[in-house]
């Protein structure tokens, strides 16, 4: 069994959780299902708020479906809870997330 279906199996026992919905994003974005890994990343930031990973996790994976003004509110969102929490490094790289993503929107 891979890991994507382990972290499945997981979920489908009720052990839903951010970590959970994070590390499946993850997975599914790896797999080039960008689609899924929205859902599931979507769902772990409605399930922990100040979850900074995951919201920049969240904004590529928003980007990866061409999804981009979604995108770059998503980043928004997630820089000011990085910086609320301190956590500088993951508000640096969503702001370089967040300008590629403006630029993608810019450009269509």
């Amino acid at each position: 069994m891979d890991m994507m279906e382990n972290l499945e199996a997981m979920l489908a026992r009720g052990q839903d959780n951010a970590l959970l919905r994070y590390s499946l994003g993850s997975e599914y974005l790896k797999a080039g299902d960008a689609a899924a890994a929205v859902r599931h990343l979507a769902q772990a930031v409605e399930q922990d708020p100040h979850y900074s990973a995951a919201w920049k996790l969240y904004g590529k994976a928003l980007a990866a479906a061409g999804r981009d003004a979604e995108a770059v509110a998503v980043f928004d969102r997630g820089i000011a809870v990085a910086e609320a929490k301190g956590d500088i490094q993951a508000a640096k790289e969503m702001k370089v997330f967040r300008k590629r993503a403006q630029k993608a929107l810019v450009s269509d």
